[in-house]
Formats: structure tokens, C-alpha cells, sequence
């Protein structure tokens, strides 16, 4: 039956016939849990914890035995939750727009993404992705009958753009560039040069920039700047948006999108056939938690004790170092001296009970590091001693034998 599917999909694997090590495939990576392993793969905060808000807790409960629950809000999204997007983005993102013309709510980012990406990308088109990114953002392309062309990011330059790198990379058949800011997994916080320079080119070629800010509420070293709001960006870039990373409720599914009403028509037209209406109650919910938002503190103090955390712990391994995390959760570690990052996966997994991601994933600019997720768990404490695992585990790495 594969012969019969588009080549994205034939060339899948859910795990079904052959083991998977993405975490997010399949649910052979969550019955690690019960052998003891710290799931340090999975980009949810203070998983497996308990971690809703109360007053998050009591809205949604609220909502649920509501009439409303068990049926469809439009396809667009509830009206008083892009109301108060609207408010957000103006304070946060410095975009002015319209609730009812701009934003469209969807079932989180992943199928937002999808749906940003979608309406641009003809089979054969060529979409710039950076590299290490986002799998979704290759997959995604792939998946439509687009070409991906991988654009480097440098370890020694910041993984920030290099300007020259991304011209060299434009051809006739350019029609995207794909950014996830701050990036997933190098955590970087694109700066000023960085983002002038993708403007400069996405307006110079008359492209479309598809960007993901899921992890735009904690950044630490650089001062975050929202693409499209960048003199002449509106128009011409679609901006993916979650709830999940920054408040910590990946489970409600419920992610939105903003982008030029010349666009968002369109999307309006076709929410209904690709993503569907997002759960009423759960946007419900969202509206009662930005009556208080001092949740985020608390986890944006966490993240950032974590941060240094891991810098000081990885970087005290012969054979490992890394970038003090810019923004976020995550931390991207470079594993090449010690060898085959794939090995050393394996090897944490069964040598120090910590499950982290394979930098392979990531692009081919991956290979070599591997990608640790430092959000998981209330107790700071637990995901420090996961660390140390770690660095006991790595100094008995074949290389330090």
C-alpha cells in the first residue's frame, strides 16, 4: 500500500514495523517513563508534572460543563480570545491589528505551521529552512511536494544569519524562507543584524516568510524582535504563535496565527477543510488566563536557573560543550568529539536513564550535537541531577576510558 502514497509518506515511520527515536512518534517514548528514564526529549513544560494554573484549572473545568462544550466554535476562533491576542501582540509583539481580520485561532502551532506554510508552496517550489531548525518546518515543505534548501547556521557565528550564505542560497525557484525564532533547538534569539538582513532579502526576491515564535516568551541574552514587524514584513509574512511553550499548557491545543488580511482570507476560507475549529472549552480557558499572568514568572526564573545550570554541568565534560541557551528551555549541545551523536544518544538512554534527541533530526547541520530539554519537571533539582547523569555517564563515554 506505501507505493500508492505521496514519497513524504512513504518513506515515514511510526514506529509500527521499526523502532522511532523522534519522542514526538509513536508512544514507545513515553512508556520509557515507567522504566525510570527522564523524559528530557519532549518540548513540554514541567512534563509529566502537574502544572495548570488555578485559575486556568478552574476556568477550564468551568467551561467544560458548559453547553457550549461538546460543540464547534467557528473555524476562525472565538471572538473575545483574538480580542484579547489583539491586546498581547500590540504590548508584546509591537503589531497592530485587527482581531477580526488578522488572527486566526488554531489547534495548536504544529497544524498552524502547516497552514502557514501550505498556501505558498507549489510542487517543485524551493522554501529556505535553516539548519539545525524545527523538524516540522523540512517535513512540512516536504510533505506539500515543495524542495527544501538548508541554509547553515553556525555554531562560531551564534547561529545567527549570515547574509552572504542566505543570497547564495536564492534561486528562480525560490518561493519561501521558513524561520523558527527563537530557534528550536540552538535557542537563539535572531538580532537586529540578523533579521535586517532576512528582511532585506524576503522583500528584495518578493518571498514569503512563514515564522514560528512558540518559544517567544523567554528570552535571556538578546532583545526579541518580531519579524513582521519590521518596516515592509507585514504584508508579506505569516506568524505562527503557541500557548503551549510560554504558559505551559501544551495540552489544551490551542496555538494562533496572524498575518495581512489579503492572506488571512484565504486562510479563513480553508480553516475548515485542513485544521478544523479548536476545542471550544480550551479557548475558554485561554481567555481566563491572561487575567493573570504571573504564572509566567515563576517559569520564566525556573528556565533561567535551569539554563545556567546545564552550561556550567555539559560544559564541564571533556568532549562536550555548548552556547549558554538564549531563550526558552532547550539546550543544544555539541557531542561530536565524543563521536556518532546517534551512539551517544543510545548510550545516555541505557547508561545515565535519560532520554534527549538525536541532533540529526534537526537538519543536517545537526549531526554531532544533541538537544536536551531542560523544562521538563516542577523540581528545578530533578532536572539538575538528570544532568549530572549525564556528565557521570559521559565521562565513562569510550573516549575518557
Amino acid at each position: 500500500m506505501k507505493e500508492k502514497m505521496i514519497p513524504a509518506f512513504q518513506k515515514a515511520q511510526g514506529g509500527l514495523f521499526s523502532s522511532v527515536e523522534k519522542a514526538d512518534v509513536g508512544d514507545a517514548y513515553q512508556k520509557l517513563e515507567a522504566q525510570g528514564v527522564a523524559l528530557m526529549g519532549w518540548a513540554d513544560p514541567f512534563m509529566p508534572d502537574y502544572s495548570l494554573p488555578q485559575h486556568i484549572e478552574s476556568a477550564l473545568m468551568k467551561a467544560i460543563k458548559e453547553e457550549s462544550a461538546a460543540h464547534y466554535t467557528a473555524p476562525i476562533g472565538n471572538a473575545e480570545l483574538k480580542s484579547i491576542i489583539a491586546e498581547k501582540l500590540a504590548k508584546q509583539n509591537q503589531l497592530n491589528v485587527d482581531s477580526n481580520r488578522n488572527i486566526l485561532i488554531t489547534p495548536g502551532s504544529d497544524s498552524g505551521l502547516y497552514f502557514a506554510i501550505l498556501p505558498f508552496v507549489h510542487p517543485g517550489d524551493e522554501v529556505i529552512v535553516f539548519s539545525p531548525s524545527y523538524p516540522n518546518n523540512f517535513l512540512d515543505v516536504e510533505i506539500m511536494g515543495g524542495k527544501v534548501i538548508p541554509v547553515s547556521l553556525k555554531k562560531e557565528e551564534g547561529y545567527q544569519i549570515n547574509a552572504t550564505v542566505l543570497e547564495e542560497s536564492y534561486t528562480e525557484k525560490t518561493k519561501v524562507v521558513v524561520l523558527t525564532h527563537p530557534n528550536n533547538p540552538t535557542t537563539t534569539v535572531f538580532n537586529q543584524d540578523s533579521l535586517n538582513a532576512l528582511r532585506d532579502f524576503v522583500v528584495k526576491h518578493d518571498l514569503i516568510l512563514v515564522c514560528d515564535q512558540a518559544f517567544e516568551d523567554y528570552t535571556y541574552e538578546n532583545h526579541f524582535i518580531t519579524p513582521a514587524s519590521l518596516d515592509g514584513m507585514f504584508e508579506r509574512t505569516v506568524t505562527v504563535f503557541s500557548f503551549s511553550k510560554g504558559m505551559g499548557l501544551s495540552g489544551l491545543r490551542v496555538g494562533y496565527i496572524v498575518c495581512s488580511d489579503e492572506i488571512m482570507d484565504s486562510l479563513y476560507a480553508n480553516a475548515v477543510a485542513v485544521i478544523g475549529a479548536t476545542s471550544t472549552a480550551a479557548q475558554k480557558a485561554m481567555i481566563k488566563a491572561f487575567d493573570d499572568l504571573s504564572f509566567m514568572k515563576e517559569f520564566e526564573r525556573s528556565f533561567d536557573y535551569r539554563r545556567h545550570q546545564a552550561f556550567e554541568i555539559l560544559n564541564s565534560i571533556p568532549g562536550v560543550s555548548c552556547l549558554l541557551p538564549e531563550s526558552g528551555f532547550l539546550c543544544w549541545a555539541d557531542v561530536s568529539q565524543l563521536g556518532d551523536s546517534s551512539e551517544i544518544v543510545d548510550y545516555l538512554l541505557k547508561e545515565a536513564k535519560v532520554s534527549v534527541n538525536d541532533g540529526k533530526n534537526y537538519g543536517l547541520d545537526g549531526a554531532g550535537y544533541i538537544r536536551i530539554v531542560l523544562g521538563v519537571y516542577k523540581d528545578n533539582e530533578k532536572v539538575v541531577h538528570a544532568l549530572k547523569r549525564i556528565k557521570e555517564a559521559l565521562l565513562r563515554y569510550p573516549k575518557h576510558q
